[in-house]
């Protein structure tokens, strides 16, 4: 008996449906919820409104955790992408002893849970005075954040041809020179992947902040835990749709300027 191939692409493409429509339906759901009256988080929503909406952005501590979140994952988004531009050439480029070892301590964060990490930040900055501070934060971030710029900016290099550099280097362009104009460009989008990754991670971190700041440097994410410790209402919907859309335009922004499949 021979199978139909227009019922079986039909059956595959339900599956898919049903795979991406599993994988959205949390979204889905904050969505709905964002726009109930009520003041608890209930599903289905009794009314529609955009008053939680109006809240959060009548919410002074909501308004100053965003703006500084937004200046801490930037300056963590930079200081990631250039110290893993100068591992990566390190790594890439060079043979030195413990290339191993390094390798290894780079992939250490991905392995250990962010919780663990997060007791073992706090312990080595708070001899340092570092705790509840912007430079505490900061340093917490780019623990976590490195790795991830130091695997992008590696992969770009690695696709570079150093046969482009050598010539440059034989036509009597200086080494200097070579890496402005030619390896830099070429690692384009290797940095601009790091950066916004880097950028969303510090955004986004919650645990690791947790453990390091309290009033004075709360980020974003904390102030949320700290609001849901007292309060669930839509108010939390509305923010986490706002922040949703604010990665999506990030992401939407690399591919215009890039290409997603050529930063990552």
């Amino acid at each position: 008996m021979q199978s139909n191939p227009l019922l079986g692409r039909f059956a595959w493409n339900m599956l898919i449906a049903l795979l991406y429509l599993f994988l959205l339906a949390p979204i889905i759901v904050v969505f709905i919820i964002s726009f109930d009256t009520r003041q608890y988080l209930a599903f289905p929503p009794e009314s529609f409104s955009f008053g939680s909406y109006v809240k959060v952005f009548q919410n002074v501590k909501f308004i100053s955790a965003f703006w500084r979140s937004l200046i801490i994952g930037a300056i963590v988004g930079f200081v990631a992408v250039s110290a893993g531009m100068l591992l990566s050439l390190s790594l890439v480029r060079h043979h030195f002893r413990g290339k191993a070892a390094v390798n290894f301590l780079i992939l250490a964060p991905f392995l250990v849970p962010h919780i663990v990490l997060a007791v073992g930040i706090m312990l080595v900055i708070a001899p340092l005075g570092l705790l509840d501070s912007y430079p505490g934060i900061v340093l917490a971030h780019l623990g976590i954040t490195i790795p991830y710029t130091v695997r992008t900016i590696t992969m770009s290099l690695m696709a570079v041809d150093t046969r482009i550099e050598e010539a440059a280097l034989v036509h009597g362009a200086s080494p200097r020179m070579v890496f402005w104009r030619i390896t830099l460009p070429l690692v384009r989008p290797g940095l601009i992947a790091g950066g916004v990754i880097a950028f969303l991670i510090s955004f986004d971190e919650a645990t690791i902040s947790l453990f390091i700041v309290s009033v004075k440097a709360s980020t974003l994410p904390t102030e949320i835990y700290h609001y849901l410790e007292y309060s669930t209402d839509p108010q939390i919907a509305a923010l986490s749709v706002v922040l949703i859309l604010i990665s999506v335009g990030v992401v939407m922004v690399v591919e215009k300027l890039i290409g997603l499949r050529k930063a990552l």
